[in-house]
């Protein structure tokens, strides 16, 4: 049986190439990158492309992926017109549209976590935007998307757990919210999910977050202690006078316990095993 073929746009962000180095061995993988990158260029697997400024459709048409992943960043409503074209492509051929969404999408929403359909209601930009692809995604049938929820993402070498670091080597205050209730994932916990759902051909709604909830702050200082980071300065940022909550967990579709974890594995790999 031939192997799945995965296009993954964004390929060389911080999540693109994770699901890439994941997913590569076992299916038949293929990703984009944008920025100039001699070692990408040279890497038969992976594609110059810019959504901003070109159509996709010639891309698409040469690779003809079974799976496209949409891990891009860049103009909001460049990332809209162009989800709106894979959207198009998808309806039209054999293709299933991952795309990675956001806790965000629930930011209006303060008193309580948020599951897999909750109705989606933010106040921030970002939250907007990414409803609004998520709306246009849920038009399609449902075999024919996979919309994964992610909150924070931790773990060695992530962007967070780089500037946490950075911030204590020069002795800036590191931020923390007190008074938010959230889960989070790791890298690889959240690529071992998505090779899951990818592999079992799974659809719909996906919430992939630690399994338990904690405050922002107790998280943050949790890592810096595994981290062996001495004299940490924090700064408690109060930005309500409850508890608010931004975290997604999952009810409806539930993954593998063996693909479930906690926010202390959330804080374990934080450090490189």
């Amino acid at each position: 049986m031939a192997k799945k073929k995965i296009l993954i746009f964004g390929g060389s962000g911080f999540l693109g190439n994770a699901l890439y180095k994941e997913l590569n061995s076992y299916f038949n993988t293929y990703a984009t990158f944008c920025t100039p990158n001699s070692s990408l260029e040279k890497n038969q697997k992976f594609y110059a492309f810019d959504f901003e400024s070109e159509p996709v459709s010639i891309l698409l048409g040469t690779l003809k992926p079974d799976i496209i992943i949409s891990a891009v960043r860049g103009n909001f409503t460049s990332q809209i017109h162009f989800h709106n074209e894979l959207i198009s492509w998808t309806y039209r051929n054999g293709t299933k549209i991952v795309f990675l969404s956001s806790a965000n999408v629930f930011d209006r929403f303060t008193n309580y976590p948020s599951y897999e359909y909750d109705k989606t209601l933010s106040e921030s930009v970002y939250g907007h935007f990414k409803i609004k692809i998520e709306n246009a995604l849920m038009r399609l049938p449902l075999q024919k998307y996979v919309i994964a929820r992610l909150p924070m993402i931790y773990g060695y070498d992530s962007e967070r757990i780089q500037e946490i670091k950075t911030l204590h080597h020069l002795k800036i205050p590191i931020e923390v919210f007190p008074n938010v209730v959230t889960n989070a994932t790791t890298v690889s916990r959240f690529t071992q999910q998505m090779h899951y759902i990818i592999n079992r051909d799974e659809t719909g709604i996906y919430h992939l977050g630690s399994k338990d909830l904690t405050h922002h702050g107790d998280l943050i200082e949790g890592i810096c202690k595994k981290l062996s980071l001495e004299n940490t300065i924090f700064k408690q940022v109060f930005d309500s006078n409850e508890d608010r909550y931004l975290a997604v967990l999952p009810k409806d579709n539930l993954l593998p316990k063996n693909l479930q974890f906690t926010i202390d594995d959330v804080i374990e790999e934080s450090m490189k095993v």
